[in-house]
Parts: C-alpha cells; structure tokens; sequence
C-alpha cells in the first residue's frame, strides 16, 4: 500500500474510479463519424494542451526554474495566428493557415528565448524573469486582437483541435508524438543527464565543461513552443482566440501537474511518465467537478482539496506517521501467560516409621 501511494498513478485511479461511481457509463466510448466519443477521449482530448505545456515545464523545472509565462504565450499564439488568418486574403485557404501558424510558433520562440535570455544570461531569477512576460503577454495578445474575440472559418486550422487520424483525436496524436520525442531524446542520449546536473548544480556542471546556460536557454525556448502549439490547439478547437481566457491559469495546472508527476521542485530530477499521469489527474480531476455536479463557485476549492490530499499522501512525514501507526496496531500483543497450575502439597516426608511398620 505505501508503494501505491509513493506512484503518481492512484489519484488518477481513485478518480476514475469515482467517475465509473457516479457515472456507470464513464468508460463507454463508441466512434461516430469517423472519431472516437466518449469520457475518457474527451479526458485526452481536452487534457492535450495542458500535457504540453507540463512537459516543457518539466524540464525547465529540471534545471531549478520555472515558467510563469506559458499561460500568456499560449494566448499569444492563439491570437497570432487567428488574426492572421481571419486577415489573410484567402482566410479558408490552407496556406493563411500555414502562414499563421509558422508566424506562432516562430514568435514562441523568440519569447521562449527571451526567458532564457533572461535568465542564463542576466541571471535574474526564473520566478521574477518569467513573471515579466507572463504579466506583458497576455496585454500583448488582447493588443493583437485588438481586445476582441477573433473567430476563424478556416479548416485546415480548424483540424488541429477538432480532426481524427484513424478515429484517435489529432490532439492526442501530436501529444504523444511529442512525448514519445522528448523521452527518446532525453533518456537514450546524455541530453536528459546534462538537464539534471544543470539543475544539481549549475555552476559545477559549467566547471565541468557543460554549456548549462545554454542548455537552460533550450529547456526555456522548448517551453514556449509547447506552450505555443498547446494554444494552437485550444482555439482550433473553438475556431476562435480568446485573448482574455485562453491559457489562464494554465501555469499553475502545468506547476501541479509536474509536483504530483514526481519532478522535484529544487531541480535535478524528473520524470516525463510522471508528468503525464499528472497532466491526466488534472483534467481527470476538472471533468469530476463537472460530473458530479460540484457547483462553478466551488470548484476551485473542491480542485485544492483533492491536489491537497494528494500532496499530504504523498508527503514522507506523512507516509512515515501513517507506516508507524500500522506497524503499532498491526503488532501483536505478547501471547497471555498460562494460568499457574495449582501446586500440590508435597507429601509428608515417609518416616522410617511408617515405612517399616514398626515402632521402637
């Protein structure tokens, strides 16, 4: 049971579990038109962008920083390529969707590049560095849009979000082509052992001959093209930027998702499976609230609750407390000593006497 607890998969299990208690039809999934429909594809399909912008989070939390700017560069790439679009003299071609969606991805990049401009290079700590773009991005992209909604009539962009590829959602494809990429890369050359000495310690790993300014440039510029590509993905899927709600508060879910994954937080370790599971307990936990029927003015709270006691049952103190505790009930008392069996009186010393039967 401690070992179950250690695994980042049980809340996701309890939740599923919960979800099959409340809805009986929960695991059902039928394909219609081509396309798988059902709970647990909509948990992937709508849980994509968020395991794409944990998984660039992994990594540069890896290296002992963090991200707080994904959220708005998620919103700035929707909106880029949206207007873009929406602008272009053919808006329905497949080349204004291209265009737009190569003018996104090039600009995540240079925002991706300024993080770690800022931080490899000027040293200004991540928390600070990112909060920066994480406060001007999302103005940026309400200036993009001009602070309207832009809606998109174009289907090549529309596929992104809305297509399937032999019944499996595109979304669900691209996350776990990415996914599978970044694993191989990571874990079959030294790229994922120089990400954690980065984050052990920055400056030995630089004594040491590593480039870890600029592998802590990488991990900051990949982030941003997640986070770029999971925002090309939500308005796609709703064939509209939303510069004010797209990507909001998605930092803190892709934080969470890594923290329950098993990735330290003071850098030098991670685990991209466990990011996953965590990306997938999140949007687990958002579809839970909706199944049963927890009101929008409490969800938030219900969200911390759970992510609370995930983090409690996960937390050694914790774990040791509840060990000790079994181990003193689980010990059994000391077997009860035998009632002492009564002690005849010893027999009369035979004298001489009786024993012959004579007398003197």
């Amino acid at each position: 049971m401690r070992e179950f607890l250690r695994k980042p998969i049980w809340p996701l299990v309890a939740l599923l579990l919960l979800n099959l208690a409340v809805t009986p039809s929960f695991f059902a999934v039928r394909v219609q038109d081509g396309r798988l429909y059902g709970s647990l594809v909509d948990i992937l399909h709508n849980g994509a962008p968020l395991a794409l912008t944990a998984l660039g989070m992994t990594l540069v939390i890896a290296t002992r920083g963090i991200d707080l700017s994904v959220g708005a560069v998620v919103a700035i790439s929707g909106a880029v390529a949206c207007t873009w679009i929406a602008g272009s003299p053919d808006p329905a071609g497949p080349g204004a969707a291209i265009a737009g969606i190569g003018l996104a991805l090039g600009l995540a990049v240079a925002l991706g590049a300024w993080n770690g401009f800022l931080v490899a290079r000027l040293g200004i700590q991540p928390i600070i560095a990112t909060l920066v773009l994480m406060t001007a991005g999302r103005g940026l992209a309400q200036l993009v849009t001009d602070g309207q909604i832009i809606t998109v009539n174009n289907g090549f962009f529309s596929g992104i979000g809305g297509s399937a590829l032999l019944t499996v959602p595109v979304t669900v494809i691209m996350a776990a082509a990415v996914y599978a990429l970044v694993a191989l890369v990571t874990r079959r050359t030294a790229l994922g052992t120089l990400v954690e000495a980065v984050g052990i310690n920055p400056e030995a790993s630089r004594l040491a001959g590593v480039r870890s300014r600029t592998i802590v440039w990488m991990v900051y510029v990949f982030a941003a093209l997640c986070a770029a590509v999971a925002g090309l993905m939500i308005s796609a899927n709703v064939h509209a930027a939303d510069a004010n709600n797209a990507g909001l508060w998605l930092e803190l879910d892709a934080i969470l998702a890594v923290v329950i994954g098993g990735t330290s937080l003071a850098g030098g370790r991670y685990s991209i499976a466990g990011t996953l599971l965590g990306a997938l307990t999140i949007q687990t936990l958002t579809t839970t609230i909706y199944s049963v029927g927890i009101p929008p003015e409490v969800s938030l709270v219900f969200k911390a609750v759970v992510v609370i006691l995930v983090f409690l049952a996960q937390a050694p103190k914790v774990r040791a407390l509840l060990g000790r505790r079994r181990r003193r009930e689980g010990a059994s008392p000391p077997p009860a000593a035998p009632p002492a069996a009564p002690v005849e009186a010893a027999p009369a010393e035979t004298t001489a006497t009786e024993t012959t039967g004579t007398s003197r």
